[in-house]
């Protein structure tokens, strides 16, 4: 049989190795506050504010007092606690606690008046103790209420199961397990282990600091349970991505005959969102609307989140348009809904009118343009952003140095770097130094990126793999497999877009047969299936190198249907070595995928004639009159002051258009002066 926690708990005080209550007088007092996780279903009305004077079963009669409990303003306390000194008021117990308790939970009460205070109460009773640790987890300053609990324990104050509840949330915020354990040995000790308050404290701690079988264990000890002690619990495997034991424990709940509650809802709910099940998902939604939950807007919002992600927009907007009061996390849920879905215009015209914007919301909408492959309309919403006064989060740079890499936006993306992150105005992460170093490479700066990448304490496979794809890019064949050796000799194993990067190294480094190896290996040594893409990469290495046979060949054998990049590759192939039977049927291929690509019908007019098919020539560009397509005309673009020109071959509408013909009718004037002078040089 399984022994109790509590008993393994007090068996780790005899271990020289385990936490014990010795490292409550071990805390230092100087660590920076962390900051509290904000509830993820309301950006207003799901932070429960800390009432000071939330008692009401107590009966005051002092006038003093009474005035006290309608303060709102530290000024007006000082005024209050000054006239209680001078009337002897202070000096009772009950008036100083009162005092007490609204410098340290009012909202606007301050907890540092609250310490000075506390220090000059000669005996303070067991509720200012309490209010000085829950003031100090208000204040998000957990290790001073960790200080206030450890001189109880030295002092030998006699505790409650708030003294334990309060102290574990300091422990909680402070993310200082050891210290929660220790704290855990003090409950065992003093008997308050069958306290369900308590517990439930217990299980909310573990499973908040991802202790989920401590917390698991906890909870099947228990001999009494409530609906507190079951979403606890459900809520920590749902913020742990472990949707299917969340939702296992739900109908284990409902099954004891426990009613879920608002919180119980939301939480089944989220587990639901990270599962991306709408089957389940509808299910809970009956559930809530047959058992009249009260709707409150958190649970609305949580629907509404469930539906957006299980992909059922219709659903989703139908409850968006229902709900009688929205918050920003409302619009910004549909918002982003639409733009995962690629209907940026509705979630374009939703931003538009959305009554309050946060940073979320920004960042929503700047991210669907980035992901949907409109960089310029994500850098404009941007900088729009900027001008409006908010500060980006790690998120949004992420999207904006995306769209930079897409757009070739290279003096934004530097901005950004520069501004941002060495200033450390943004924490540097591993996802932002990737982010960095893809957005360099892109944009043609490889050596910056490849002294962010050699300056990284910590890599992922995303930093490997941009990386050596940046090198690939940048035709350095042989650093990106020397990288790739690297990588593997860490312990990192390649995916497939680490192949693709390989594949397209050995293309432009001209390395065939190590190439087919690697290839080859895909398989049999990695365990990967080789994809569309990576049959496009071989085809276009063999291809580029002369032997089109073995490229058809692997296209014939391919186990999907070749898509445009692996005909297009062949096609190009057969370009380069003439070869205009295979590039006709290539051609042909690409017809049949998109009839209207003007781009293969000039491959293949180039092909005929490079070899003088003239008669060929006239065929092809009779085939694209009788199917109307037209040549796209040349693209170009050109970044000035961060801010991209794009010109069409011959066009005239930059407003700037003739000054930029007359300069480059100068540049040309001048190369062929050049040119003339060289050849008057060589005569001489």
């Amino acid at each position: 049989m399984k022994p109790p926690l509590s008993l393994l708990i007090q068996i780790s005080l005899f271990n020289s190795s385990a936490p014990s209550t010795q490292a409550l007088f071990n805390l230092s007092l100087n660590p920076q506050t962390l900051l509290q996780s904000l509830k993820p279903f309301s950006s207003s009305s799901s932070h429960l504010k800390t009432k000071w004077n939330s008692n009401s079963s107590l009966t005051i009669t002092n006038p003093t007092l009474l005035t006290m409990e309608s303060c709102n303003s530290m000024p007006q306390l000082k005024q209050i606690q000054a006239h209680m000194t001078r009337t002897g008021l202070i000096f009772h117990l009950f008036p100083i606690s009162r005092v007490l308790s609204f410098c340290a939970l009012a909202e606007t009460g301050d907890i540092h008046h609250a310490n000075v205070l506390f220090s000059q109460i000669s005996e303070p009773n067991l509720y200012m103790w309490n209010t000085m640790i829950r003031g100090c987890c208000k204040a998000q300053i957990p290790v001073m209420g960790l200080s206030f609990f450890r001189n109880m324990v030295r002092e030998g104050v006699e505790m409650d199961k708030r003294s334990f509840v309060f102290a574990l949330k300091a422990c909680e915020m402070f993310c200082g397990i050891d210290v929660g354990k220790s704290i855990h040995c003090r409950i065992w000790k003093v008997g308050f282990t069958c306290d369900l308050v308590v517990r439930n404290g217990l299980i909310h701690f573990y499973a908040g600091g991802g202790c989920l079988s401590y917390a698991r264990q906890m909870f099947d000890e228990s001999p009494e349970r409530d609906v507190v002690s079951w979403t606890t619990l459900i809520d920590g495997y749902a913020q742990k991505n472990l949707s299917d034991e969340a939702l296992r424990l739900f109908e284990l709940m409902l099954s004891s005959g426990v009613e879920p509650n608002e919180v119980t809802m939301i939480t089944v709910l989220s587990a639901c969102s990270e599962k991306g099940d709408l089957s389940i998902g509808k299910s809970f939604h009956e559930y809530v609307e047959r058992k009249n939950v009260n709707c409150t807007l958190n649970l609305m919002n949580a629907l509404l989140d469930m539906y957006v992600k299980c992909g059922c927009l219709a659903t989703a907007r139908d409850i968006f348009d229902k709900m009688e009061t929205k918050d920003v996390f409302s619009w910004t849920s549909m918002i982003n809904g639409y733009a995962k879905n690629g209907e940026l215009g509705l979630a374009k015209r939703l931003f538009d009118e959305m009554p309050e914007r946060n940073v979320v919301s920004w960042n929503a909408m700047i991210a669907g343009y980035s992901q949907n492959s409109h960089p310029k309309e994500a850098l404009k919403l941007f900088h729009d952003m900027e001008k409006a006064g908010l500060v980006p989060i790690e998120s949004t740079l992420l999207s904006v140095l995306s769209a930079c890499a897409q757009s070739g936006c290279l003096d934004l993306g530097e901005r950004i770097h520069r501004n941002y992150i060495n200033q450390k105005r943004i924490k540097r992460s591993v996802k932002l130094t990737n982010a960095c170093i893809d957005m360099y490479a892109k944009c043609g700066s490889i050596n910056v990126a490849e002294e962010l990448f050699s300056e990284m304490q910590e890599r992922d496979l995303f930093s490997w793999n941009s990386m050596i794809v940046g090198y690939a890019s940048h035709g350095h064949a042989e650093k990106a497999l020397f990288l790739f050796e690297q990588m593997q000799n860490v312990g990192f194993k390649p995916d497939d877009i680490t192949f693709v990067g390989i594949l397209s190294a050995c293309s432009h480094g001209g390395f065939v047969a190590r190439g087919q190896e690697y290839f080859r290996n895909m398989g049999r040594v990695f365990g990967l299936n080789p994809k569309v893409e990576h049959y496009s990469c071989m085809i276009d290495l063999l291809g580029r190198f002369g032997l089109l046979e073995e490229a058809y060949a692997l296209i014939t054998k391919m186990p999907m249907e070749p898509d445009e990049a692996a005909w297009g590759a062949l096609l190009n192939s057969c370009r380069m070595h003439g070869n205009i039977e295979l590039g006709k049927l290539a051609a042909d291929k690409l017809l049949h995928l998109n009839s209207n690509d003007s781009g293969v019908f000039m491959l293949l007019s180039s092909i005929c004639a490079n070899k003088q098919k003239w008669g060929d020539v006239r065929t092809v560009r009779s085939m694209m009159r009788e199917r109307g397509v037209k040549k796209m005309p040349g693209r170009s673009s050109v970044e000035v002051e961060g801010m991209v020109h794009e010109f069409l071959s011959a066009e005239e509408s930059h407003p700037q258009s003739k000054t930029i013909y007359r300069v480059l009718y100068e540049l040309i004037l001048l190369s062929e002066l050049e040119n003339s002078a060289s050849d008057i040089r060589e005569e001489n």
